[in-house]
């Protein structure tokens, strides 16, 4: 990276812009995309789709985020958090961004017409929510609600790709991920909240005030009841409820991370996450064992 970095500054600048640095949100969206796919094919996923996903999810993460940079890039030298980013800094352009997302978008394209016309069809509504996603806080306090639409969109998709059609499992799963979303996103955006504040952006996290981990643990509960009635549905094995007992722990842990409110402490429950996605993910593959 360092190579990169003193090499290629402007590669720098775009790896930067798409968070090749910090994964964490990949991880995040791949989680659910695998789950959706394991349980669509009763545990047998066709292989290639297993890869168009998971690539279709590293493009379209790295797209969210250059154009999160670029509807923020008049706001982000006001947060802490965000000083040092491309756009800021004046290592990358406005324009470059938004050529690099053009062109991020055009290989997730290319990927999912690999697949059928039902997903091609839903491909759009990603596009559409990807795009407007970033615009939202200055308009709503509920950013993070359009986020666990736009993160959890993958889930019909991934139905259609391996089915052709949606049920009532894909639409539970879509909730509980939607739920669980709303959630870790009011965490990342308990970090920013006073920055926020101070230069009138919105979310659920100034929103909720000191609310905000009693609702962040009620969508935390919706999203396991939901997955319950997943698992119940599709009659999975004990392995898949073992997940989410370890989920519902990992759960109370961030409750004990985020109870003062330290803006360091939440964005490490935030983090935690991924342990959530993965965990459920083993317990989902281990039940077709």
């Amino acid at each position: 990276m360092r190579v990169i970095q003193q090499q290629w500054p402007r590669l720098w600048a775009y790896s930067q812009l798409m968070r090749l640095n910090r994964p964490i949100g990949t991880y995040l969206l791949l989680w659910p995309t695998l789950w959706s796919l394991w349980i669509a094919a009763q545990g047998l996923p066709n292989t290639s789709l297993i890869i168009i996903f998971s690539l279709g999810v590293f493009l379209m993460r790295s797209a969210g985020c250059v154009i999160n940079d670029f509807a923020d890039r008049h706001f982000d030298g006001h947060v802490k958090r965000t000083q040092l980013r491309p756009l800021i800094t004046g290592k990358a352009s406005a324009k470059e961004a938004i050529w690099l997302f053009f062109v991020l978008v055009l290989f997730s394209f290319l990927l999912v017409l690999q697949t059928n016309t039902y997903t091609v069809l839903l491909s759009f509504g990603a596009l559409a929510l990807a795009t407007c996603y970033p615009f939202m806080k200055r308009y709503t306090h509920f950013p993070q609600v359009v986020l666990g639409a736009a993160f959890s969109w993958s889930i019909p998709m991934a139905f259609s790709a391996q089915t052709g059609e949606l049920s009532v499992t894909t639409w539970l799963l879509y909730a509980a991920n939607l739920s669980w979303t709303v959630a870790y996103d009011t965490q990342y955006a308990m970090v920013d909240r006073d920055d926020d504040l101070q230069i009138g952006i919105k979310s659920t996290a100034i929103l909720f005030g000191q609310a905000d981990n009693l609702i962040i643990a009620i969508l935390q509960l919706l999203a396991l009841l939901l997955m319950v009635i997943v698992g119940i549905i599709q009659q999975l094995d004990w392995p898949f409820y073992t997940g989410l007992i370890a989920a519902s722990l990992l759960f109370i842990y961030q409750h004990y991370l985020t109870h003062g409110r330290n803006r360091e402490r939440c964005f490490l429950a935030f983090l935690n996450n991924h342990w959530v996605g993965l965990l459920i993910f083993l317990g989902t593959m281990t039940a077709f064992w």
